[in-house]
């Protein structure tokens, strides 16, 4: 049986002159290169050798970005098929996102490369396994994009852009030593080098975030959050179970068990709304935090329609939400100003969501993680969910939200509390809130959910290896399971309790 290295090399050797082709044997014969050598690797996908993309010249195979001199450009897209790798075909949600298996990727990238995305870590978060300073680097630049060839059912997708992604997840990891880092997966981010993956696709889907699962023993939060809000019937990523091996030089080492998440810029927007061409921000830092005055244009980064220097529609956000004469004077008036821009609907059911699985690394409490989408069938700006892996816990920074937000400094986050202050839309979260807690976040409903979920993962969680685990043992996802299911029913006192109160 032909390794994946096997396999790529007879491609390449059918492609070059006899003479050639007897140079590059008698020359691995002698340097003892290991052309060719079968792996003695148990995994489905056999051990790669340093690279898929050695052709012709490997002595100069150093390229990291498009600017450098591509030399690996001379190769056939053989694994090449409309349904697997074309721009022409909708996204095969079925295939990529099933929540009855864990899936499984290998990335295999050059020695060369790999460590010119270590160095690159090193050069913006300093040495690996060694805390720098007691706070975070602030930073704003993201991890270098490098080639690689990505393997999924013993198929190939070439020169896919990969990189480190994350914020203060990423540097945490960094600097406890643990290289299970969240990767952004983009497949055709080097069309421009290589022609032959113009328009590449993984089943329909251009890229992808693959989740570590940051500060989440259980692994379970990003996709149980996510099918919390899909079931509430709210926009949001589909979510996935997936293992992955990388072959940077020495054949596959598992990585770990990561969560794969469907990007909102790519598939979300077109398939979950009428159009994609509305304006999407994802909005961070002090704008995202909507204070007014706050508004800067660099904290609501577009993530379409880049070209338009048109932010009109969040100042009309800003406008209608503190235009508070309106709001004292005449509530009627205030609330269609702001319903013209704003869905405040998907907001509040949002908002009662977001309270009972309980996140406290979102609005409210940090100024981040969620974006807004300019509908165009509504010409509203609507709220979506992201990065929900510290979901399902109380969590940090004092804790998550409480589902009674009076006590919520208008001034801190007015979005919520203004909107909170409102009779007619308080009543709405309250019902949302009873909605949610019967049905989308039901305590048999969730803890079936978690059961049957860590059932799922258990034997790729509890296996992951030291220095790719944020798991000290076993046990510790065990434990973590127990807390969730805890967790369930705990929610559903905490709003007995608060609608009591109304």
């Amino acid at each position: 049986m032909f390794s994946i290295n096997n396999l790529h090399n007879t491609h390449r050797l059918f492609r070059l002159p006899i003479m050639l082709l007897l140079i590059i044997t008698f020359s691995c014969v002698f340097m003892l290169t290991g052309c060719g050598s079968d792996s003695d690797s148990t995994s489905d996908v056999t051990e790669t050798a340093t690279s898929t993309d050695t052709d012709t010249d490997t002595s100069t195979d150093t390229d990291t970005d498009t600017e450098d001199v591509v030399t690996d450009a001379d190769f056939e897209a053989t694994d090449w098929t409309d349904e697997t790798h074309s721009k022409n075909v909708d996204p095969n949600f079925t295939e990529v996102f099933n929540d009855t298996e864990v899936k499984r990727f290998d990335i295999v990238v050059t020695e060369e490369r790999w460590q010119s995305m270590l160095d690159d870590m090193t050069a913006i978060y300093g040495e690996f396994g060694r805390t720098s300073s007691n706070s975070l680097t602030d930073t704003d630049e993201d991890p270098i994009f490098v080639p690689a060839e990505v393997f999924y059912n013993d198929i190939e997708w070439y020169r896919v852009g990969i990189r480190f992604k994350g914020n203060s997840s990423l540097q945490t990891s960094w600097q406890q030593g643990i290289l299970k880092l969240a990767f952004k997966l983009d497949f055709d981010e080097y069309e421009d080098d290589y022609p032959q993956i113009k328009n590449q696709r993984f089943y329909g889907f251009k890229k992808f975030s693959l989740k570590n699962n940051f500060n989440d023993e259980s692994m379970l939060r990003e996709k149980v959050a996510a099918d919390v809000f899909k079931d509430a019937g709210l926009a949001v990523s589909h979510t996935g179970f997936y293992t992955l091996y990388v072959d940077h030089g020495d054949g596959p080492e598992y990585f770990g068990l990561y969560t794969l998440v469907e990007e909102v810029d790519d598939t979300l927007i077109d398939t979950q709304f009428s159009s994609d061409d509305g304006n999407l921000y994802k909005p961070e830092d002090d704008g995202a935090t909507f204070v007014d005055g706050s508004f800067s244009q660099d904290d609501f980064e577009k993530k379409t329609n880049e070209d338009d220097e048109d932010w009109s529609d969040i100042l009309a956000l800003f406008t209608a939400l503190h235009d508070d004469d309106t709001a004292s004077s005449d509530p009627e008036t205030w609330r269609a100003n702001l319903e013209a821009v704003f869905d405040v609907d998907v907001f509040l059911k949002y908002l009662a969501v977001n309270g009972i699985i309980q996140n406290w690394d979102t609005y409210g409490i940090m100024p981040h993680n969620y974006y807004l989408y300019n509908n165009p069938e509504t010409s509203q700006l609507t709220w979506i969910p992201w990065d929900n892996n510290e979901a399902l816990q109380d969590g940090k920074q004092g804790g998550a939200l409480a589902l009674d937000f009076s006590d919520l400094n208008s001034n801190s986050w007015p979005l919520i509390a203004k909107i909170y202050a409102d009779d007619e839309y308080r009543d709405r979260y309250n019902q949302y809130l009873l909605e949610v807690i019967g049905d989308a976040f039901e305590t048999n409903k969730m803890q079936a959910s978690y059961n049957t979920y860590s059932a799922l993962i258990a034997p790729y969680a509890t296996t992951e290896v030291s220095g790719y685990s944020f798991l000290e043992n076993s046990d510790d996802f065990y434990d973590a399971i127990d807390e969730l299911l805890e967790h369930a029913e705990d929610r559903a006192t905490a709003v007995d309790s608060y609608l009591d109160k109304q």
